[in-house]
């Protein structure tokens, strides 16, 4: 079990070291998917086993304590979430942490069964959907992901009908999809569809990761730049720094590389087998199955139970969090890829 160094000061709620107050938390409920974005997935990939996976009454333990700590926003993620059964459900579940807190309920999806679902993720509550789409031409797309552009255009059009608000999440890599930026924000333009540009993390399955694969926020705005007028905006907690173009739309840029917005974090992550994760880059996360297997047990037979012993490992592992990515971007690559924490 890993120890942390308990802070004497009390604590507001869920901060770590540098006073960063955490009000977001991204739960992957599956590490698998139908796409192998290179970016995310490895080429032979070892799915997590089904009776490992973190069952949704155990996650809704763990949203309900984090709630009560301060959490405010919380994202489903994966893997590919809409490929877990079952998770449509689970949102209509979580609807009642509103009562004590709970604000908005998201999801992260690569939009492949959208048209599927998307009336049942309205129904059940759902607030609001990113769909990653790292190319609207369909050759490319298919050699990105090995998957057809159709059904993810149906699921948005899905989306669309269904009014569930959606952001559009666009990584970008150099000789992948980099010739992508121009169409891209001519397409979402035209549509009147919020789009973000991500840059490429070193988080790809394989570790194939190289800074020379990254297309900068600055390169990014050099393409766009003879083509439309661009005004920086306030940014506001928020991971994308916002530009307004020809003063009518606006798209963001996630530039984790190049300007990382690690002093305003305010996320934490949980994978689909219960591991708490302080930062998208951290070495190594937090165990947190036992605990909330635990306080499981204790809720079917109605015995009493508190969340003492949770809390005594979540708040110093939160506490410990890193400054941000520059602090530890050298230090030794890790296992778990961007597959199994859902980004």
């Amino acid at each position: 079990m890993m120890k942390y160094e308990i802070p004497e000061t009390n604590l507001p709620i869920l901060q770590d070291q540098y006073g960063r107050i955490k009000r977001k938390l991204r739960i992957s409920v599956t590490d698998r998917c139908n796409f192998k974005c290179v970016y995310c997935m490895p080429e032979h990939p070892e799915w997590m086993k089904k009776q490992d996976l973190l069952s949704f009454e155990s996650l809704l333990v763990f949203c309900t304590y984090m709630v009560k700590q301060g959490i405010e926003n919380i994202r489903i993620t994966g893997g590919e979430p809409l490929m877990r059964q079952g998770v449509v459900h689970f949102i209509r579940d979580l609807q009642q942490l509103k009562k004590i807190g709970l604000k908005r309920i998201s999801m992260t999806t690569n939009g492949h069964y959208l048209a599927k679902y998307a009336d049942q993720l309205k129904a059940a509550g759902l607030d609001d959907l990113n769909i990653s789409l790292d190319s609207i031409d369909a050759k490319q797309f298919k050699a990105l992901t090995k998957k057809e552009l159709n059904p993810v255009l149906e699921g948005i059009k899905a989306a669309q009908k269904a009014e569930i608000p959606f952001k559009i999440n666009c990584v970008l890599m150099k000789d992948h999809n980099d010739d992508q930026i121009l169409p891209m924000v001519r397409w979402a333009k035209d549509q009147n569809i919020p789009l973000r540009f991500i840059e490429f993390m070193p988080l790809d399955g394989d570790q194939h990761w190289t800074k020379d694969a990254v297309v900068s926020e600055a390169e990014i705005l050099a393409r766009l730049k003879p083509h439309y007028a661009i005004e920086l905006l306030q940014q506001n907690h928020e991971p994308a720094r916002q530009y307004r173009l020809d003063d009518d739309y606006r798209i963001g840029i996630i530039s984790t590389i190049t300007h990382s917005f690690c002093g305003e974090c305010d996320r934490i992550r949980l994978t689909a087998q219960g591991e708490l994760y302080n930062c998208l880059f951290a070495q190594q996360g937090l165990n947190i199955k036992p605990y909330l297997l635990k306080i499981l047990r204790a809720q079917k037979t109605q015995q009493l139970f508190d969340f003492d012993q949770l809390d005594m490992q979540v708040k110093p592992y939160i506490w410990q969090k890193a400054q941000g990515y520059h602090v530890i971007q050298h230090q030794q690559v890790r296992k778990i890829s961007m597959h199994m924490l859902g980004g």
